[in-house]
């Protein structure tokens, strides 16, 4: 009966709004100079002509193409809401303008953010909206939370929350159990690999020829012949940008989906306060409660200039969801043996270790201060018993156990020399047993597993210098090989349903070859640090393998297309995880944050 009376009162609700909404418009064009509600900034040149009056007179589906709201509003006041229907309106008036009003807790002011907007050469339009938004409906805005209206507000409760508590009571958000990230840090040529540009001059679009895929009309390196024949699996996201152009900053913006500037200052390494990784939001919000360490890190922490990249660890959700760190899986020492208790151990005498530690546990518990003194490294310890006590832990973590004709498919550098970094020509000859250890680690029940490109000092996909060189004999074997070899294993044992796989990186390299932007001392055969465009591919949990989302201009610059930022990639994987990107979390020191400032790109759901 309540739902009932509260749907009665709402249906009332969306019809006035519907009837109104031409008259509100002409309401609207009246608060033209609020505070909230002014233009988005555009840069000289970029193609819109005409006053904002040009845009009167325009559907509302048409009004909408161009905008992009983030938040729904159905926990504010019914003042903001109707502010929320008022900017709708003037939509309806206004075409050339883009506004993003985020919903924050009443006292709050409202906050628009100006677009990024890019000149794009010899390209008509200006305005490069997120992605177009389809016309609201009366149904759609009844069911989308926008409202919320009624005296049931009073008590928290609103039809949308009824409805929402329903669908999680009934069926798991969750689209995928774990998730596969493949860092290629240094920051990959897309140009290069899987977005090439054939047709533009050579000094763009380099020496590699494409070959095609099984997705027509889609090609990629002639590097990559073994990838070629998984891309199915992939959806490409090709119009990714920021304007962040530092590896260690990148990093953490890429790795967090939160950007890296606080103040004029660019984040460069890690810290306590900083906002966690996906792996370690995962491993605190998100559970699975068995032995295996939740966040799992391959095969080891990165590291440039002197710092450690930020946005590998925890930062505010505490040391206990920092990752469990492998080391290399293609030595020889590398074995499961490190789970297993000395030999002058014996189980028996594990568990009295174990129970005598619980008392003492329980003694400092009871007295003041016994917490403070406990602090973080309890979560560690119960950890370490964890591993130390399961047979499931050594098991995923030995890679003798994997037939040999496996092991070779992910590949065995054996020629490469590991004194030498990947940009000397080292290789990346751990990548193969990485990916076989990665596969291994979420078929066991962990939730995300980083796999690195390169080694903790190597930054290898940073190819300032001798990129074509580098690309062809030190990059581009193992990772085809290791890459392939994945995409193909998961598929084959039926596990890429439940397992999300990321590839990306900080950023991408310059549209013209020798083209310096950094001060990292670029050669003219050397592609440059490149924020403006790259693209981030998706597989598996519901993706909807061969599509492309966005599109990069002709020379690979910058986004031509439905532009995607660093915000909306974290969306992205939060929401396929199962985590509301929209949920609010706190950090040290009790504020309030948003899991998330973007949109999922739903259009790459299958």
């Amino acid at each position: 009966r309540l739902s009932r009376g509260l749907l009665a009162t709402e249906l009332e609700a969306v019809d006035l709004i519907f009837e109104e909404l031409p008259d509100l418009a002409g309401v609207a064009r009246r608060y033209r100079d609020e505070r909230s509600l002014v233009p988005a900034r555009r840069l000289p040149g970029d193609g819109i002509e005409g006053d904002a009056a040009a845009g009167e007179g325009r559907t509302l589906r048409e009004c909408m193409e161009n905008t992009t709201f983030h938040r729904s509003l159905a926990d504010l006041s019914l003042e903001r809401r109707l502010l929320r229907v008022t900017a709708i309106a003037r939509l309806y008036g206004s075409r050339a303008f883009e506004y993003r009003l985020s919903g924050r807790p009443p006292g709050d002011k409202l906050k628009r953010e100006s677009s990024r907007l890019y000149h794009v050469p010899r390209q008509p339009g200006g305005i490069m909206a997120r992605k177009p938004i389809p016309d609201i409906t009366r149904r759609e805005l009844l069911f989308g939370g926008t409202l919320g209206l009624g005296g049931l507000d009073l008590v928290g409760l609103s039809l949308p929350g009824l409805l929402a508590a329903e669908v999680r009571d009934g069926r798991p958000r969750a689209k995928a159990k774990s998730c596969i990230l493949f860092f290629m840090e240094g920051g990959p040529a897309h140009q290069d690999l899987w977005d090439l540009k054939p047709e533009a001059p050579l000094e763009y679009r380099g020496e590699f020829k494409p070959i095609p895929t099984r997705i027509p009309g889609v090609q990629v390196c002639e590097h990559l012949p073994m990838l070629s024949r998984q891309m199915h699996h992939f959806a490409q996201v090709r119009s990714v940008h920021h304007d962040v152009n530092d590896h260690n900053a990148g990093a953490y913006y890429c790795l967090t989906g939160r950007s890296p500037r606080v103040g004029n200052k660019l984040i460069v390494s890690p810290a306590p306060s900083l906002f966690p990784s996906y792996g370690a939001t995962l491993s605190k919000l998100r559970p699975t409660g068995n032995e295996l360490p939740d966040f799992i890190h391959i095969p080891e922490v990165l590291s440039n200039n002197s710092y450690d990249l930020p946005g590998q660890f925890a930062g505010f959700f505490g040391r206990q969801h920092d990752p469990y760190v492998t080391g290399d899986p293609s030595l020889p020492k590398f074995n499961a043996s490190r789970f297993e208790l000395s030999d002058d151990v014996t189980p028996e005498r594990f568990r009295r270790r174990m129970a005598l530690r619980e008392k003492v546990l329980e003694s400092l518990g009871s007295s003041s201060g016994g917490k403070s003194i406990l602090g973080e490294t309890e979560a560690h310890y119960r950890k370490a018993f964890d591993l130390l006590s399961s047979s499931k832990v050594r098991d995923a973590f030995d890679l003798s156990r994997e037939p040999s004709r496996i092991r070779e498919r992910y590949g065995f550098d054996r020629e490469s020399n590991r004194a030498r970094q990947a940009r000397q020509f080292g290789g990346v000859p751990h990548l193969g047993q990485s990916m076989l250890l990665a596969r291994r680690l979420v078929e066991a029940g962990s939730r995300l597993v980083t796999v690195c490109a390169g080694r903790r000092y190597c930054q290898a996909w940073d190819t300032h210098r001798k990129h074509f060189p580098l690309m062809k004999r030190s990059l581009l074997p193992m990772t085809d090989r290791a890459l392939s070899a994945l995409l193909e294993d998961l598929s084959e044992r039926g596990l890429l349903d439940e397992t999300l796989v990321v590839v990306m990186g900080e950023f991408g390299r310059t549209p013209k070859i020798g083209q310096v932007t950094s001060n990292a001392g670029a050669d003219k055969g050397g592609r440059d640090h490149w924020p403006h465009c790259y693209s981030v591919l998706f597989a598996g949990a519901g993706i909807s393998g061969g599509a492309i989302y966005g599109k990069s201009d002709r020379y690979a610059a910058f986004p031509e297309g439905n532009p995607v930022t660093p915000e909306d990639i974290s969306a992205t994987i939060y929401d396929i995880m199962g985590l509301d990107p929209g949920m609010e979390i706190t950090d040290r020191l009790d504020r309030t944050l948003h899991l998330s400032d973007g949109t999922p790109i739903k259009e790459i759901y299958s």
